[in-house]
């Protein structure tokens, strides 16, 4: 099996795009990472998104956007498993390089979350949980995680200010952002007093719709040093993916995120690396309460000390485990099926040295963690940079 390396990153401002479709997204992404890599070629390319039809009445979005990508005949394939329907792309072309079946391989993801209503938003997030049994039940994604949250503090107490503090660090990081939607930070105060959405989630606990697109070029570590110098060579060294129950009333405990520990391992295992080992990670933090939940399922704290870890300051960027550098999905915004691949490009960044003013200081491994719906599927990959 060959070494896979990123050797290409793109993405676009994200936010509410009313006049960019989803086909100019994703060209505008793909060719930002085709630039990156100075390639104007591909042999196969995998997008992730997790609702096309829903959010913007178009399906086979693989014939569209490789035909506006001016990259045909490739061969293309959309890929999807909820909102992690771009981490599983990468997970895809990442075999797909590692087999030797390609040499440049484009993976992505794009999502048009805004041309619909709110109700029809919530609807179309709604198909990612059990529609027949908890949507027919009416529990739409705040109250499957507001139940999580409240089994967490519950059992490990867990507090709303933890909560809340997650949201504070990451719009620090993502105010310094220029990609991120809500690049402005938000006060604890002002946190823990916005709208509540379902107990104890308030709104600003809550990641936002979003229209974007983000897509990364792989191809095989010895074809990068021979081929592609511009940038330090990053490695993926590991690749996990796992999968859950879709409904949370199915699981044996709400507390924890078992595909993203499952999914984790796997990936230790194969890099031959464990959680000590990570300098940083972007983590699936599509409410406050996951990203706490995940990074005590990836091994960085025992579960019920994610909150308290928050709370010390221990994720901020000057902190032992800085998470979320980007500002997460809660301030850089989170189109669902492109998420997956905008992790990977952070990582990426903050490996080569180019993350601006949120740069951390030498990072030489970092770890991205994508999860669709209320866990019931996980990716993680590890990078590192040689």
């Amino acid at each position: 099996m060959r070494e896979v390396a990123v050797v290409g990153v793109g993405m676009h401002k994200w936010g509410e795009l009313w006049e960019t479709s989803i086909r100019d997204m994703f060209v505008m992404a793909a060719r930002n990472a085709m630039n990156d890599a100075g390639v104007d070629n591909i042999d196969s390319m995998y997008i992730g998104c997790m609702s096309g039809g829903l959010f913007a009445a178009q399906e086979h979005l693989a014939s569209m956007l490789a035909d506006y990508l001016g990259v045909l005949p490739a061969a293309a394939a959309r890929v999807e498993t909820a909102c992690a329907s771009a981490g599983l792309a990468v997970r895809m072309g990442w075999m797909e390089v590692a087999s030797g079946i390609s040499d440049i391989v484009l993976v992505g993801g794009v999502e048009k979350m805004t041309d619909i209503t709110g109700d029809e938003a919530t609807f179309a997030l709604s198909t990612a949980a059990d529609t027949e049994y908890e949507g027919y039940s009416g529990v739409t994604f705040p109250g499957l995680y507001a139940m999580m949250a409240n089994a967490h503090m519950a059992k490990y107490g867990t507090t709303l200010e933890q909560l809340s503090q997650v949201s504070v660090k990451n719009h620090a990081n993502g105010a310094l952002n220029p990609e991120a939607q809500y690049p402005f930070p938000v006060s604890l105060e002002t946190v823990m007093n916005s709208t509540k959405v379902a107990e104890p989630l308030r709104l600003l606990h809550c990641s936002p719709i979003t229209d974007g697109a983000a897509a990364v070029i792989l191809c095989p570590v010895e074809l990068a040093k021979t081929k592609f110098k511009d940038h330090p060579l990053v490695v993926i060294t590991g690749s996990g993916h796992a999968t859950d129950t879709i409904a949370l009333h199915s699981r044996a405990d709400f507390t924890t995120i078992k595909a993203a520990e499952v999914a984790a391992k796997k990936a230790y295992a194969m890099a031959g690396v464990g959680p000590a080992d990570i300098d940083f990670a972007e983590v699936h933090d599509c409410f406050t309460i996951a990203e706490i939940m995940v990074t005590e399922a990836i091994g960085f704290f025992e579960p019920g000390q994610g909150g308290p870890a928050c709370e010390r300051g221990e994720t901020a960027r000057d902190g032992s485990k800085p998470i979320n550098t980007s500002g997460g999905l809660k301030s850089k915004g989170h189109p669902v099926g492109a998420t997956g691949a905008a992790q990977i490009i952070e990582i990426t960044r903050q490996l080569r040295g180019e993350a601006g003013k949120r740069q951390l200081k030498n990072p030489r491994r970092g770890l991205a963690q994508n999860m669709g719906g209320s866990g019931g599927s996980s990716l993680v990959h590890i990078l590192e940079v040689r």
